[in-house]
C-alpha cells in the first residue's frame, strides 16, 4: 500500500500525459495500467501500428504507380505480410518502451493490474489498495458493435480494429460496417494491399459531422483508390461461416434487404467509454445517458476528488483531446487555471490523401445564421504537390463575412494532418484570414496551398 498526491488510472494518451504532467509539477504520482504494456489503445491496438500499415501500404502503392513516372524502373514489390505485422509491432515497442522510460525519467509509480475504485481516495490494484488525494479515470474507450444488430465478433473473421491490425493474412475481400475514420483507413490499408474493400454506411455520406464538400470529394478519391461505398444501409446481421462472413442490410430509401460475404467483416461503428470492472456504479459515480462518466467544466465527477478526461467523458474521441485534458487537470490539482479550448481541436484522417478540419464547418455556420466567406485553393495549383503527384484535395478557410476572422478550416491533400496546425495556431490567437495570407510561405512547400485559400478569402490566389 503507498499512498500518492495523484493515481491515475489508464495509460493511453491521456492518462500518460497526465502523470507527466502531474510528476512535473511536484506531485507524487502512480499510475495505473493492466496490459503488460503502457500507451493504452493508441500506442498499443489504435492510432500507432494503424499508422505504420497506412505508411507501408502507401510506399507499395507508390511502388506500383508512381516510381516508373519518375524514372525508378523495378520488379513489382511483393508484400511479405509476416515481415510488415512485425514492422508495425516493433514501431509499437519503440512508442510504449518510450513511455516506460518517460515514467521512470519523472519517477512515476506504475502499479502493474487493473485497477478499481472501492471507495473515494482509495484505488485498488490486484490485492493491493492505495490511498490518494485525488483520483484520475483515463480508462480510455472500446470498440462498439453495430446498434440494434446480430453481431458476433470472434477477431478472425469479424473483428473489431484490433483483429484488423494482426489478421493471418491478406483478406481477398472484406466489408466495413461504418464510413468513419476508423473504417476508411484500415479499409484503405488493404484495399492498397490488393483486398477487395466495401465500405457500408448508415448515413447517406461517409465521415459524419466533416463538412459536406470535403466528405463527397473525399468518397469520390477513394472510389478511384478501388473502395466501393454503399450508403444509407442498416446492418441487421453479421453471420460467421467457416472461412468468411455474410452481411445483411436494408437500404433505408426503400426497405429492401440485401447480402454481402466477404473473407473478413470489419465492424468500425464507434467505441465506448470502458469503465467496466472500475466499480463506478458501488461508488454512485453519475453516467451520462451515452454511458460516459459526467463531469463538471473541471472534470470533477459526482464524487469529491475523482477526476475523470479523454475518451470517458463527453466530446471527441481523440487523443489529442485527451492529452490536453490531461495536462489542464494535472495543471488544476497543482494550483493552477488552465484551460482548454474546444474549439480548437483539429481532426485527422490518414488515408492518401489526408483529411483535417478544425472549427466549423459551413452547415454549422448556416445553420447558426453566422456569415461567413469562402477562400479555397486547390492542390492542382501547388507546384510541389504537383512534381509528388499529390495535386489531388483543396484547402478550404471559412472565415467571418465582417471581422474576417477565421472560423473554420477544412482540407483534403498531401500532409494536410501538419497543414492544419496553422489554422489552428492561428485561431487560437484569433487570426484573421489576411493574417495567414500576409506571412511568408517558403517556396515550393504544401503549405503555399494554406496561404492561397488565405488570399482567396479577400481579393483572390495568385496561382488560380
Amino acid at each position: 500500500m503507498a499512498n500518492y498526491d495523484v493515481i491515475v488510472i489508464g495509460s493511453g494518451p491521456g492518462g500518460y500525459v497526465c502523470a507527466i504532467r502531474c510528476a512535473q509539477l511536484g506531485l507524487k504520482t502512480a499510475c495505473v495500467e493492466g496490459r503488460e504494456t503502457l500507451g493504452g489503445t493508441c500506442l498499443n491496438v489504435g492510432c500507432i501500428p494503424s499508422k505504420a500499415l497506412l505508411h507501408a501500404s502507401h510506399q507499395l502503392h507508390e511502388a506500383e504507380h508512381n516510381f516508373a513516372k519518375m524514372g525508378l524502373v523495378a520488379e513489382k514489390p511483393a508484400v511479405d505480410w509476416e515481415k510488415m505485422l512485425a514492422y508495425k509491432t516493433d514501431v509499437i515497442g519503440q512508442n510504449t518502451q518510450g513511455i516506460e522510460f518517460l515514467f521512470k525519467k519523472n519517477k512515476i509509480d506504475w502499479l502493474k493490474g487493473w485497477g478499481s475504485i472501492p471507495a473515494a481516495g482509495q484505488v485498488k490494484v490486484g490485492e493491493d489498495v492505495h490511498t490518494a488525494k485525488h483520483i484520475v479515470i483515463a480508462s480510455g474507450s472500446e470498440s462498439a458493435s453495430i446498434p440494434g444488430a446480430d453481431v458476433s465478433i470472434d477477431e478472425k473473421i469479424v473483428v473489431t480494429s484490433t483483429g484488423a491490425l494482426e489478421l493471418e493474412k491478406i483478406p481477398g475481400s472484406m466489408v466495413v460496417v461504418g464510413g468513419g475514420v476508423i473504417g476508411l483507413e484500415l479499409g484503405s490499408v488493404y484495399a492498397r494491399l490488393g483486398t477487395k474493400v466495401t465500405v457500408v454506411e448508415f448515413l447517406d455520406a461517409i465521415t459524419p459531422g466533416q463538412d459536406a464538400e470535403i466528405a463527397r470529394t473525399f468518397q469520390r478519391t477513394l472510389k478511384k483508390q478501388g473502395l466501393r461505398f454503399i450508403t444509407g444501409a442498416a446492418v441487421s446481421q453479421v453471420a460467421t461461416g467457416k472461412n468468411s462472413a455474410t452481411v445483411t442490410y436494408s437500404l433505408r430509401k426503400d426497405d429492401s434487404v440485401h447480402e454481402i460475404e466477404a473473407d473478413t467483416v470489419l465492424v468500425a461503428t464507434g467505441r465506448k467509454p470502458f469503465v467496466e470492472g472500475l466499480g463506478l456504479d458501488a461508488l454512485g459515480l453519475k453516467l451520462s445517458p451515452r454511458g460516459q462518466i459526467a463531469t463538471d467544466g473541471h472534470y470533477a465527477t459526482s464524487v469529491p476528488g475523482i477526476y475523470a478526461i479523454g475518451d470517458v467523458i463527453d466530446g471527441p474521441m481523440l487523443a489529442h483531446k485527451a492529452e490536453d485534458e490531461g495536462m489542464a487537470v494535472a495543471e488544476m490539482l497543482a494550483g493552477q487555471k488552465p484551460h482548454v479550448n474546444y474549439d480548437v481541436i483539429p481532426g485527422v484522417i490518414y488515408t492518401h490523401p489526408e483529411v483535417a478540419s478544425v472549427g466549423k464547418t459551413e452547415e454549422q455556420l448556416k445553420e447558426a445564421g453566422h456569415a461567413y466567406k469562402v477562400g479555397k485553393f486547390s492542390f492542382m495549383g501547388n507546384g510541389r504537390a504537383k512534381a509528388n503527384f499529390a495535386a489531388d484535395g483543396f484547402v478550404k478557410i471559412l472565415a467571418d463575412a465582417k471581422t474576417d476572422r477565421i472560423l473554420g478550416a477544412h482540407m483534403i491533400g498531401p500532409m494536410v494532418g501538419d497543414l492544419i496546425h496553422e489554422i489552428c495556431v492561428g485561431m487560437e490567437f484569433g487570426a484573421a484570414a489576411e493574417d495567414i495570407a500576409r506571412t511568408c510561405h517558403a517556396h515550393p512547400t504544401y503549405s503555399e496551398a494554406v496561404r492561397e485559400a488565405a488570399l482567396a478569402c479577400g481579393d483572390g490566389p495568385i496561382h488560380s
